[in-house]
């Protein structure tokens, strides 16, 4: 490992990927098979079979999101992307925050998805007719057994990643291709031989049951696309910058497509309480109302592999960040120890993948996978809804002056990223709220309103302890200026294009 002392020049990263990388990655992070097979059924729960229509609906600021990373990447790729953005062009404590809810909501993504992989692989031995292991009865509906198989998977793959993007980019592409298949082959089957009719109405976003359902259905669907920017935490390895950012706006547009797919399937295949009922199972249940074995347990084995790439691309982006915020002394000078060998911050990326093995562990205080997973789900979607709108209004600053020199420029760069940043702002405000009032006491449950509020709000709260640590015990120069280590190396016009 080599690391540079504080006040040298800064370690930096391998240049190393493509654009077809960059996809390959923020793909295998947004985890669309995973987003399909679990999380549908989990906002189904909420909005009723008004699937294609909240994920239409979420699509509109997370396009407007995806367009101030996009701007702000071609004036300054950095592997802190938002962090340093943020703190650049609002404040640098607002900057640590967005570089801290990442982190930590990302470690919560990853005991989230070493249970699910977990279950997928304990779906997959009950089909293969494995349902006892030493007297102990498999249940992939069980938090403590799929937790343990999860974290096998998940040490593997944290090993995958220390070795370097590219070899990761590598794996993730090959189970891409396979996940994909397998998941347009069932879901263009299920649209065609579904039982249940082709309805307009579930792409009408007034007949979700509430506003509060609207709300949290909203936030559920930004979880299902949160991972496209996993591109942009590469980006000081990639050959030219604007591959970052058409690898993320590929990965998003992409997302939408096979979103809309899946939810018009399940649709058409489930019903409500079935759609609803499954959680972590959809998939599987899925497959079997469409095929039988073999066949059937194709589209779990994607759920499987999906799972498997999502693990990895989370460690990769999480480390990388966590790297930008230790060139700035944020964070300790382990996080930017540089492997000689591979290129990549080995140190971190090990470290990262430790973390969440600890995270998966506390998770088990949640006995039911199910409402592991609708407390995750919930408590990611606020603080990644909040890191998304403060990058966006980042954008909004940095590029204001654009409102004078070329409106349409400025409506694209000023004024869709503020809209987008409001009404993720609002969401995330109305749901908390209705967290609060929803309850009167306080217990470790899914449905409780109070737990799913503390989850959220001790990220948020973390996030400003750890940044007074940097900036008065650690003495960061990042308070003093906002800047990242990297923030001045392309100097590259505010207004291009």
């Amino acid at each position: 490992m080599t690391q540079q002392p504080y006040g040298e020049d800064p370690p930096s990263l391998r240049k190393s990927l493509g654009v077809v990388d960059g996809v390959a990655i923020a793909a295998s992070s947004t985890a669309a098979t995973t987003s399909i097979g679990i999380g549908l059924g989990v906002t189904a729960g909420v909005v009723g079979l008004h699937l294609p229509a909240i994920m239409l609906l979420a699509f509109l600021p997370i396009l407007g999101i995806a367009g101030a990373y996009s701007r702000l990447n071609r004036v300054e790729p950095n592997a802190g992307n938002g962090y340093v953005w943020v703190g650049r062009s609002l404040t640098p404590w607002l900057g640590f925050l967005v570089g801290w809810v990442n982190i930590v909501a990302t470690v919560a993504f990853l005991a989230y998805t070493t249970a699910v992989t977990g279950s997928a692989m304990l779906q997959l031995a009950g089909e293969a007719g494995l349902h006892t292991v030493a007297g102990l009865v498999l249940d992939p509906g069980s938090t403590a057994q799929t937790t343990a198989v999860g974290i096998v998977v998940l040490v593997a793959v944290t090993l995958t990643a220390v070795t370097g993007v590219r070899t990761a980019a590598r794996l993730q592409s090959g189970l891409l291709v396979f996940e994909y298949v397998v998941l347009l082959g069932f879901c263009g089957y299920g649209i065609v031989t579904g039982p249940h009719p082709f309805r307009l109405s579930w792409f009408d976003p007034f007949a979700i049951p509430s506003a509060s359902a609207l709300a949290q259905g909203l936030l559920l669907s930004v979880f299902c696309y949160w991972g496209f920017e996993a591109a942009f935490t590469v980006n000081e390895e990639v050959r030219d910058p604007r591959d970052a950012s058409r690898a993320g706006l590929i990965t998003l547009v992409t997302m939408l497509g096979l979103f809309l797919l899946g939810s018009v399937a399940f649709q058409r295949v489930l019903s409500e309480p079935e759609l609803a009922g499954h959680g972590a199972q959809g998939l599987a249940f899925f497959g079997d109302r469409l095929a039988s074995q073999p066949l059937a347990a194709l589209p779990l084995v994607a759920l499987m592999f999906s799972a498997v790439a999502s693990l990895q691309a989370g460690v990769i982006p999480t480390a990388r960040g966590m790297f930008a915020m230790s060139r700035d002394r944020t964070l300790g000078p382990v996080w930017s120890k540089v492997s000689a060998r591979y290129g990549t911050p080995a140190t971190g990326t090990l470290l990262i993948g430790a973390l969440a093995t600890v995270v998966a562990a506390l998770a088990l205080v949640i006995p039911r996978l199910a409402d592991m997973i609708m407390a995750t789900v919930n408590a990611v979607g606020i603080v990644v809804a909040l890191s998304y709108a403060l990058t966006a209004l980042a954008a909004a600053a940095r590029f204001r002056g654009l409102l004078r020199e070329d409106w349409r420029q400025g409506i694209r760069a000023v004024v869709l990223p503020s809209l987008s940043a409001a009404a993720l702002l609002a969401l995330g405000g109305y749901l908390a709220w209705s967290f609060y009032t929803s309850t009167d006491h306080f217990e470790v449950s899914a449905d409780n309103g109070w737990f799913l509020l503390l989850t959220p709000a001790l990220m948020i709260a973390s996030g400003f302890l750890a940044a007074a640590w940097a900036k008065w015990v650690r003495k960061s120069p990042y308070f003093r200026t906002g800047h990242g280590t990297d923030a001045d190396a392309p100097q590259l016009l505010a207004t291009s294009n």
